[in-house]
């Protein structure tokens, strides 16, 4: 007979249970790994067709032209940053030497000890424009008022062809001194108003009547051999050098007009610092002789001067 309408589980009666079998646990399918560059790809489902990986856009190769192309055009940008720069440089050394700052060449020696022949000194040009006034002490140079020099500025060097048209340009804009400009450099000993006289019964030039003790005066020399008396006009400097017996400074032209004087208008600039030798090196300050001179009295008489002794006159 037929098993039709039996139940599954009688049949195996007796004969005991067979175990059902296990299914396999399927195994994770490994990661793909990708494809190099130069390998081609696997085969389309379609058609079978193979096809070339394109190379990768950061590569080491495409990288390294980059950095080359930068810094190509770093260089062919700084080549033509150069002479704008320079340009640049050039405008402002002009500026400062304008109106700032201005270095000049000591030819000669009317100013021994404090400056001596061949330094260089700076001149501040820049305080005049405030309105500032220069004072008594201050260390100034001024144009020529006319025939003071009379050959005394220093002969420029003889340089070769090339040399001389560089540094012709380098002193024009100021990075430069130069040796024959036609200025003088002395101390302001009188402004506007003041009375200068030597001397006192101690051989000490006076001003207002106060006599001042000048340790700036060069050793050996007395403050001055020439007898004089001057009220310095309104607008006017009276001028004298350190080294008094080398030079031809407001004693020395008071047979002219003004009296020996300079015209305030004819500064260049104040003296403020030997910039060169560095083993010279040094502020030019106010001497403190100066603080005590009292202002002049204001009595609107002019006093004569005294007659003085001719010398040979120094620069």
């Amino acid at each position: 007979m037929g098993s039709r309408g039996r139940p599954r589980g009688g049949r195996d009666k007796g004969r005991g249970a067979e175990p059902e079998p296990t299914r396999p646990v399927p195994e994770p399918e490994p990661s793909p790994e990708p494809a190099s560059a130069s390998a081609p790809a696997s085969g389309s489902a379609g058609g079978g067709e193979e096809e070339t990986a394109a190379p990768e856009p950061g590569g080491r190769a495409e990288r390294r032209r980059l950095a080359r192309r930068v810094r190509r055009r770093r260089r062919t940008r700084r080549a033509g940053e150069l002479p704008l720069l320079v340009v640049v440089a050039l405008c402002i050394a002009l500026l400062l030497k304008t109106f700032l700052v201005q270095a000049f060449f000591i030819p000669s020696g009317s100013m021994e000890q404090t400056i001596r022949i061949g330094d260089r000194v700076l001149v501040d040009k820049l305080t005049p424009w405030f309105g500032a006034k220069v004072e008594r002490g201050d260390v100034v140079v001024f144009k020529d008022p006319g025939g003071w020099l009379k050959g005394e500025a220093a002969q420029p060097d003889q340089d070769p062809a090339g040399i001389k048209q560089i540094k012709e340009a380098l002193t024009f804009i100021g990075l430069l001194p130069s040796a024959d400009e036609q200025d003088l450099i002395k101390r302001v000993v009188g402004v506007g108003g003041d009375t200068v006289k030597c001397c006192d019964a101690r051989g000490r030039v006076t001003v207002n009547g106060a006599p001042l003790d000048e340790p700036y005066v060069s050793p050996g020399n007395a403050p001055s051999e020439i007898r004089f008396e001057v009220h310095v006009p309104k607008g006017r400097l009276f001028v004298m050098g350190d080294h008094r017996a080398n030079s031809a400074d407001s004693r020395y032209h008071l047979d002219e007009a003004f009296d020996g004087t300079i015209d305030e208008n004819g500064v260049v600039g104040q003296a403020v610092v030997i910039a060169w030798p560095f083993d010279h090196w040094r502020r030019l300050e106010q001497p403190s002789t100066f603080l005590t001179v009292p202002d002049p009295a204001r009595t609107g008489r002019r006093r004569g001067r005294l007659g003085r002794r001719r010398g040979t006159a120094f620069a």
